[in-house]
């Protein structure tokens, strides 16, 4: 190299390969699945700035431009494609090297990383986690409750819980249980507004709707919508499961909960009007994370807690809520929301 003149002001062929570093490859392939500057700048929690100042020093590096800009974000190049398998091959490279990595312990210690909805995440698993981790007291858990999926071959997570099913193939995928999910409302909605009692009746009622990737309430709605004579009023949408889950039980409107909410005693109540759901719960992960101890452990709990024979509500078979046992060894949602609900 020569001293004092900037990578970007050299000439392709005073450029080494040494320059090539992953890491430069690495925002490269984030900045192409985000399709924007703002959008990869936020995922790798860097500047704007710095993104865009590291894109150049790529491109100079390669002696090519990678990326046109336009209003809208950006667009690969044709330069950009043809180097896009290699830089892929790296990253999957790299992952492996992390993954050999985590092999070489055999205690349950360390970092364990959890994709999974808000909902599940948040009303199921987390008040079952302290039993867990007194089991593995060396255990860090991160647990990210995202809107949306996390990509396991990338690393976002060690293990995702998902209600749409993967479509990696280098992934290991398991069907964890069922979701149901029927219309709830308070006891104060329905001393107001009455109970429906079919799917017509539902057009002169307030319905509240989860709008989120996971779930897709909207678009499941559509097809119980031909039945009604209109639509009904929607005064209320937000794409989190706590925030739709408090906005029922603060009788906002009628609203779509999973069936095992009426046993963890929440105080709301079951609407029947024949427009139910059913979602399939999947568990993935890289095939080499499980001969990780911690991962292989958490793997296990996690299969546990949607066990069907312990937690009826999982099984593929239909159950109504009240004929559904009422689980009072963890403390009850009503508590826990004291304050936030009636």
């Amino acid at each position: 190299m020569k001293r004092g003149v900037p990578v970007r002001e050299r000439l392709p062929g005073e450029r080494t390969e040494a320059q090539l570093d992953w890491q430069l490859l690495r925002l490269f392939l984030e900045l192409r699945r985000a399709g924007s500057f703002r959008a990869a700048a936020e995922r790798l929690a860097l500047s704007t700035n710095t993104v865009r100042r590291r894109v150049e020093e790529l491109e100079a590096v390669l002696g090519v431009s990678l990326f046109t800009r336009h209003v809208d974000g950006v667009r690969p190049t044709p330069e950009s494609e043809r180097i896009l398998d290699s830089a892929l091959a790296m990253e999957e490279a790299a992952f492996s090297v992390l993954r050999a990595r985590d092999t070489l312990g055999s205690d349950v210690s360390g970092d364990v990383r959890i994709a999974v909805t808000e909902g599940l995440g948040s009303v199921w698993l987390t008040p079952r986690l302290a039993e867990f981790q007194q089991q593995h007291p060396q255990l860090r858990i991160d647990m990210n409750c995202g809107l949306s999926s996390a990509d396991v071959l990338r690393m976002e997570a060690d293990i995702a819980i998902q209600l749409t099913r993967p479509t990696a193939v280098d992934l290991k995928i398991i069907r964890l249980g069922y979701l149901h999910s029927m219309p709830f409302a308070s006891r104060n909605y329905i001393a107001k507004y009455g109970s429906p009692q079919s799917v017509r009746e539902l057009a002169d009622h307030r319905l509240i709707l989860q709008v989120a990737e996971h779930t897709g309430q909207s678009t499941l709605f559509q097809s119980a919508i031909p039945d009604m004579d209109r639509a009904p009023f929607v005064p209320f949408t937000s794409n989190a499961s706590t925030v739709h889950g408090l906005a029922i039980a603060n009788g906002m409107g009628i609203g779509w909960l999973p069936t095992y909410i009426h046993s963890l005693q929440l105080g709301i109540i079951p609407i029947d009007c024949g427009v139910n759901f059913q979602f399939d719960i999947w568990l993935t992960y890289h095939p080499d994370t499980v001969r990780v101890p911690r991962v292989r452990q958490m793997i296990d709990w996690l299969r546990a807690c949607f066990d069907g024979r312990r937690y009826p509500f999982f099984r593929k078979e239909w159950i109504h809520p009240n004929d559904l046992p009422i689980l009072d060894k963890h403390l009850p949602l009503s508590q826990f929301y004291r304050g936030y609900i009636p």
